[in-house]
This record gives structure tokens, sequence and C-alpha cells, in this order.
């Protein structure tokens, strides 16, 4: 595995992204509460580029007719259809069998890295 240095991590602020390209893969690397996640830039669905999704927060288990809000900035909707996915773990909020692919990063030197896996193998989200 390899890990490849691609941003500085001064550039992405707090609540906010950036796509870069890697050996042809499109990879969105966010930053979330201080911490650095790498996603794949595709859809599982139908291959939306998901970094062009709204980043927001979403419901969360409450009582019958009430509404509670939370996990702001944690969430990655789906530019085409509104499905959810974690930024953190790429996992989908609706099916413990639908997610993104999440990537490795490591910050080392203010530099942020995407480390890649050989293309047959999955990789986890992790973050620094």
């Amino acid at each position: 595995m390899t890990v490849h240095y691609v941003a500085d991590a001064d550039d992405i602020p707090e609540g906010g992204h950036t796509v870069v390209t890697i050996e042809g893969r499109s990879i969105g690397i966010y930053r979330v509460q201080g911490e650095y996640y790498a996603l794949h830039n595709y859809c599982p669905h139908q291959g939306a580029p998901m970094c062009a999704g709204y980043v927001s927060g979403t419901t969360l288990p409450s009582g019958v007719y009430e509404y509670e809000y939370g996990r702001a900035g944690e969430i990655l909707r789906c530019p085409w259809h509104g499905w959810e996915f974690d930024i953190r773990t790429g996992k989908s909020l609706f099916s413990d069998k639908v997610r993104v692919r999440a990537y490795p990063v490591h910050v080392k030197d203010g530099k942020i890295g995407v480390e890649l896996a050989p293309q047959s193998s999955k990789a986890s989200g992790v973050h620094q």
C-alpha cells in the first residue's frame, strides 16, 4: 500500500473538503472536527459524483412525532438521489450492505496523505 500526499492540511477548512485524483481515482478529502477522512467520489447506487453532494447532519432516533437533529457536518448526501453516508466510515445510513469506499488518511508534517490499497482489497475509513 502506498500513501500519496496530495494536500496541505491547512488548505481544507473545518467542515470543508477538496477533491483530488490519485492513480485515476477521484477522492474527496473531508475535515470533520479536526480529523481528515477520504471517500471515493462515486456513489454505489448509480455512480453520482458523491463529493458534489451536500454535507449535513441527520435525524437521530427519537420519540413519536419528535425529530431530533444531530451529527452536523458528518453526513454526505448523494447529489442525485439523496442517499446518506457517514463521512467517517463511508457506511450508508440505511443499510449495512451499502457503502462508499473509504480510504485511510495520514497527516505528516502538515501534509495529507491518502493510502491506496490494491483495487481488489477493501480499505476502511481511517483518520489521522
